[in-house]
């Protein structure tokens, strides 16, 4: 993830308001189309400066997290109004995202290896005080250095932190406070509108030097001022640590094979509805004709501790609005499995968007029946190529857009 050295200019913290986050897919399609005229060069020269209000990147993650809007259909728009190549750099960071679902999605395990870390850090929480204590003072931005803090506070207030910040907060919890990677991972994906089970866990396994072994990410005080219009003092940033080692662990599973894709199936259908994917349009434009659809949520499932009531609220809102624009009535929008199953006894079949790993996924396994699970273009034109470094994916972006499922 190269950094750009554009200069930018001094602001004051408090210059703009948090952005908000509308939760409904018109707010998507207006947050789009308002970024489109700056998605090509502007976004190129200055993606990584960390300003209030975001001003130079799209802030359409938490959307597309949910696939309200997909990863194809921002790329179509940007691409309808910019050349390929002034485009370039916004549709290879919308394809990262991408390519952690994939890489994720072929080794479940690292999901599971994550969660098994998640409850050794609660243990350790439990029995050692200065962890414990250093924890409280990280998510609770009290730590004394300035940005860190800043992000904690930002990300607790408005489910959201620009990436590049995300990167610092990641570096400073792992290289500078010693903190287990895990539970900082916990801490975003309790907070981010946008938690994403594969972009998250791989983006901080990254920092941490276990997702391109041994290739670290240290948070440097001048790239931190650079990027943030100058507004912290080098006295802000004077504990960051000047060093970065890769944490160890075994190396993970060899890719498994893709998930096969399944075609719509006849007769009185009903469609099951989750937070993976709240526009499933490519299922009716495969010709699914839904005779009544269920909503099946787990938002609380991603993490053993309380998740935001932020998230959650955003997370149902997002869902109310997905279950209003389908062509067929909701039965009902539940988050037990037990009442789904009890609901699709009344169809031939049941089809869902294909789930990837994480807490969706693990709800909708719980479902009593078999469930079809066809799988978007996009990601199967990804995923065959995410088996490796994220390059074995870029080279592959010109068949992705070709890939526009909506």
């Amino acid at each position: 993830m190269p950094e750009d050295h554009a200069p930018a200019p001094p602001v004051a913290a408090t210059d703009t308001p948090d952005r908000d986050f509308p939760p409904s897919r018109d707010a998507a399609l207006a947050r789009l189309a308002e970024f489109v005229p700056h998605a090509g060069r502007d976004y190129a020269g200055r993606r990584n400066h960390d300003l209030p209000g975001h001003p130079h990147v799209s802030v359409l993650s938490p959307y597309l997290r949910h696939r309200v809007i997909s990863e194809a259909e921002v790329c179509a728009a940007v691409l309808e109004r910019h050349a390929k190549s002034a485009a370039e750099k916004y549709v290879q960071e919308v394809v990262w995202r991408t390519y952690f679902k994939g890489w994720m999605e072929r080794r479940p395990g690292t999901w599971d290896a994550y969660l098994r870390g998640v409850a050794k850090g609660r243990d350790r929480l439990a029995t050692e005080g200065g962890l414990r204590r250093g924890w409280e003072a990280a998510c609770e931005g009290e730590t004394g250095i300035a940005p860190f803090d800043d992000g904690a506070k930002e990300l607790v207030r408005t489910g959201y932190v620009h990436n590049h910040a995300r990167m610092w907060f990641a570096s400073v919890w792992i290289h500078t406070l010693g903190l287990p990677w895990e539970l900082g991972a916990d801490f975003f994906l309790r907070h981010l509108l946008d938690g994403d089970p594969a972009s998250n866990t791989l983006g901080w396994r990254w920092v941490a030097g276990l997702h391109t072994r041994g290739k670290t990410y240290l948070a440097r005080p001048g790239n931190i001022r650079r990027y943030t219009g100058e507004r912290y003092a080098e006295a802000d940033l004077s504990r960051l640590s000047k060093e970065a080692p890769a944490l160890e662990e075994p190396a993970p599973a060899a890719p498994s094979d893709m998930p096969g894709d399944a075609p719509i199936p006849k007769g009185r259908v009903g469609l099951i509805l989750h937070e993976d994917d709240l526009h499933p349009a490519y299922l009716m434009a495969r010709g699914l004709e839904a005779a009544e659809a269920m909503v099946l949520l787990n938002p609380e499932g991603r993490s053993p501790l309380e998740v935001a009531r932020k998230v959650r609220d955003f997370t149902d809102a997002l869902t109310a609005d997905a279950a209003d624009r389908l062509p067929c009535d909701v039965a009902a929008i539940t988050r037990d499995p037990a009442e789904v199953s009890a609901w699709a006894k009344g169809f031939d079949a049941v089809v869902a968007p294909y789930a990837p790993v994480g807490p969706g996924r693990a709800v909708l396994d719980r479902v009593e029946t078999e469930i079809v699970r066809p799988i978007r273009d996009w990601d199967l034109a990804a995923w065959p190529h995410a088996t490796a470094g994220y390059f074995k994916v870029k080279a592959k972006i010109p068949a992705l857009l070709e890939a526009a499922d909506g």
